[in-house]
């Protein structure tokens, strides 16, 4: 496993953080981002987000993140999709959900668990 440079990990977190959480609704604590703005474009939209999630899986792999954390981040977007592709329920879903934000946890818990590990073994 390799480790990843933190200017690769800030880029993913900064990614997520924009299609997921990038906006806040005044006086509210409700945060979306561009995965919920373009949810909004029936059909379209939701095709169009699923690159830059797609994008982010992809940089896991590439990370060296383990195949069961690439499972459960392809899981995570294929719900996102499906479920986001449904009018008005999958509006509501892309702003609980937030895919890609989880993606991202649980790629960075991978990769830190991994480098914890490979310190231990040192």
């Amino acid at each position: 496993m390799s480790q990843a440079p933190p200017s690769e990990i800030e880029k993913l977190d900064r990614l997520s953080t924009l299609l997921d959480s990038r906006f806040r609704i005044p006086g509210t604590p409700i945060r979306f981002g561009w995965d919920s703005l373009l949810g909004l474009i029936p059909g379209a939209g939701d095709l169009a987000s699923l690159g830059p999630s797609a994008y982010l899986i992809y940089k896991g792999h590439r990370l060296g993140a383990r195949k069961r954390t690439i499972s459960r981040m392809t899981a995570n977007s294929g719900l996102d999709f499906v479920v986001g592709a449904v009018p008005i329920l999958g509006d509501v879903f892309d702003l609980a959900f937030k895919a890609n934000n989880r993606n991202f946890a649980l790629l960075s818990r991978d990769l830190a668990d991994a480098s914890a590990n490979k310190k231990d073994v040192s």
